[in-house]
């Protein structure tokens, strides 16, 4: 069972212009959705999680940890993630129940973000590609493969990847209030507002 959230962190924010301090999470599974019987996030299994945030940098977090995740995650003001409210609490609800719940109130989520403004959605890749100039480095079909044959130190490479990619996403957004999109062969501008309360807003 979760916990309730201890007060927030009070760090000095550094030179960036983030508004609030943040915790970045991405997570791989150990199953795929046709093995569990469709899109039920909490029956694919924890392989590993990872985070990053300013003071502590990346770190990994297993089956057992996953309630201190939790509370980790909720004494910062933000955490920010890519579907991390449909999937990756989801995922971790399985092993500490009300994580959603817990967390939601303070997530940053940048595909739900994108939904909301567009109307459709827009990879992790896609978006990284258009904004930050570079891609992901593997797959999650990849991952569940890769830990399963025992490479777990490629799933960590590969979901440290994704979580450097969605914070710089992130920053982007924060420090020039826009993100990029390909549609038929051109980059489009969204406009985003992460420094507080969420807006997004689409600019053709």
């Amino acid at each position: 069972m979760c916990t309730s959230p201890p007060a927030p962190r009070k760090e000095a924010v550094s030179n960036q212009q983030e508004a609030a301090q943040y915790i970045v999470l991405d997570l791989e599974t150990e199953r795929l959705a046709e093995e569990v019987g469709g899109w039920v996030p909490e029956r694919f299994g924890l392989a590993v999680a990872v985070t990053w945030d300013q003071r502590n940098g990346f770190r990994e977090w297993y089956k057992e940890d996953v309630e201190a995740l939790a509370r980790e995650m909720s004494a910062f003001d933000l955490v920010v993630g890519f579907n991390v409210i449909r999937f990756d609490y989801g995922v971790l609800a399985a092993y500490c129940h009300g994580v959603r719940e817990l967390l939601r109130h303070k997530t940053i989520d940048i595909l739900a973000d994108v939904y909301d403004a567009l109307g459709f959605r827009v990879s992790l890749e896609n978006l990284a590609g258009a904004t930050l100039g570079r891609g992901k480095t593997g797959t999650g079909i990849e991952a569940v493969e890769w830990w399963r044959e025992g490479k777990r130190d490629l799933v960590i490479k590969y979901c440290r990847a994704d979580v450097e990619l969605t914070r710089d996403l992130y920053l982007h957004g924060v420090n020039h209030g826009v993100i990029y999109y390909p549609s038929y062969g051109r980059k489009r501008q969204m406009k985003v507002d992460w420094r507080g309360p969420l807006s997004c807003q689409v600019r053709q």
